[in-house]
């Protein structure tokens, strides 16, 4: 369930990728050597199912990838690697609501999607943030890349979204 304070999101009429992250929002990864297997049927979709056969494996490309796929987007080469989304779409200097976000982080970069920003931070709306689907605040430093996907007619609500919501700030996806 979105939290009240973002529950604003369920209303936007697109992108279409905003509303099919939020259906999967709250998946949560299992702990231990089970895992979900919502998330293994994602890596199906998408084709990559051959290297990705457990939720232990950072999947926020996965996230992205399978809301791309079903929002009728490319999916990047290799989509598990949260870089490779900087090949997504087209880039912008500017992000908005829908685009997708490429941060730098220890041990690697995560994905998500921008659903708002604040003064410094980034409201992304992401896969494997604390280890489930959900938004989280990023330092809008860490960004290294903005891309916006192709679009035949834009949405008319792709627009910067000043969010003043203080919730937890992300130092470290897993």
């Amino acid at each position: 369930m979105i939290p009240v304070k973002y529950s604003w999101i369920q209303n936007e009429s697109g992108p279409k990728m905003i509303s099919e992250a939020i259906k999967l929002y709250g998946t949560l990864e299992v702990p231990g050597e089970e895992s979900n297997s919502v998330i293994l049927k994602w890596a199906q979709e998408i084709g990559v199912d051959i290297v990705y056969t457990s939720d232990a494996i950072p999947w926020c490309g996965l996230f992205i990838g399978v809301v791309a796929f079903r929002s009728g987007k490319e999916v990047v080469k290799s989509p598990l690697w949260a870089a490779n989304w900087l090949n997504f779409g087209v880039s912008v200097e500017r992000a908005m609501l829908g685009d997708v976000l490429v941060f730098k982080r220890s041990g690697g970069n995560h994905v998500g999607l921008y659903i708002g920003e604040d003064l410094n931070y980034y409201h992304v709306l992401g896969g494997n943030q604390n280890d489930r689907v959900n938004i989280m605040r990023i330092a809008k430093i860490r960004c290294i890349g903005k891309r916006r996907p192709k679009y035949r007619n834009q949405p008319a609500n792709v627009r910067v979204v000043r969010v003043d919501v203080d919730t937890q700030v992300s130092q470290n996806e897993n």
